[in-house]
């Protein structure tokens, strides 16, 4: 017996929308019995790549999500149905019956990830299927899968200890979205960002950008430090920080005055240009 899985790589995904464009493919005006009505042209994506700008001018980033129904092993939208309109099947996959779920608007509103739709033509729930009618037929992965250029997606059996997701989830790098929730998700994620402080440097003296200055940033809650140095243009970054917690910035370069700045970070951060003064002595 298989038990899939999915891994999604956030680091990976560049925003093509191949996946999310080849699930409408599959899915819209066609009919997969006895595991999906029709999906209709608008108003569902039930693998959503969610689009996330960071930071602040000059120092944006973008972060792109992809998100289908996460497939869980205690799955809130099972218990919140009626009639075993949704079930589990033995491989892992949540199903929503298309027949027994009319009417039950109810396991839209349970899910706490909303990947759920509502098809208020048909009066009925939808969402992601793995394309279980494709793997049925031989299909080693749903279409969103195939459809990725960057592998940012993998599928396939976590029971499997040569297949690549089970050697991902073993390397411990991936996650479920919301651990929080305890819904034990089907599918884990790498690399979601967290937070970020950026900023640049200056040179005082000449106006010029400060390279190779140390920059040292510290949670001070737990003393913990991460160090790095400017780059040519003088700018400088720390990824993966926790939000709600207070960071000191500690500048350093042996001809100048050493700079510090008290950070509680709430957001992702550009604390922007940081000027240098030459010491005199």
């Amino acid at each position: 017996m298989v038990r899939y899985v999915m891994t999604i790589d956030v680091t990976r995904c560049n925003g093509c929308f191949n996946c999310q464009l080849a699930c409408k493919d599959e899915y819209v005006e066609n009919e997969w019995p006895p595991y999906s009505a029709a999906q209709p042209d608008t108003g569902q994506l039930w693998m959503h790549v969610y689009v996330r700008e960071r930071g602040q001018f000059p120092r944006v980033k973008v972060s792109y999500r992809p998100t289908p129904c996460m497939h869980c092993d205690e799955a809130p939208c099972i218990r919140a149905s009626d009639g075993n309109a949704l079930y589990k099947r033995d491989d892992g996959t949540v199903i929503i019956d298309p027949v027994k779920a009319v009417g039950q608007n109810q396991v839209v509103r349970a899910c706490p990830y909303n990947v759920i739709f509502w098809n208020e033509s048909r009066n009925l729930p939808q969402k992601c299927t793995f394309c279980i009618h494709l793997l049925e037929k031989g299909w080693k992965e749903p279409r969103c899968v195939e459809s990725c250029p960057t592998l940012a997606l993998q599928f396939g059996d976590a029971d499997d200890p040569n297949s690549e997701v089970s050697k991902i989830i073993a390397s411990g790098k991936a996650q479920p979205l919301h651990p929080e929730y305890n819904t034990k998700p089907r599918v884990y994620y790498i690399g979601i960002p967290k937070t970020f402080i950026a900023g640049s440097i200056i040179y005082g003296d000449t106006d010029e950008c400060a390279e190779g200055v140390k920059i040292t940033l510290t949670n001070t809650e737990n003393q913990q430090t991460k160090t790095t140095t400017s780059n040519n243009y003088g700018d400088f970054e720390f990824e993966d920080l926790e939000n709600g917690k207070p960071y000191t910035i500690k500048i350093e370069h042996p001809k100048y005055i050493t700079h510090t700045a008290n950070i509680n970070l709430k957001t992702d951060t550009y604390i922007g240009d940081i000027t240098l003064t030459k010491t005199t002595s």
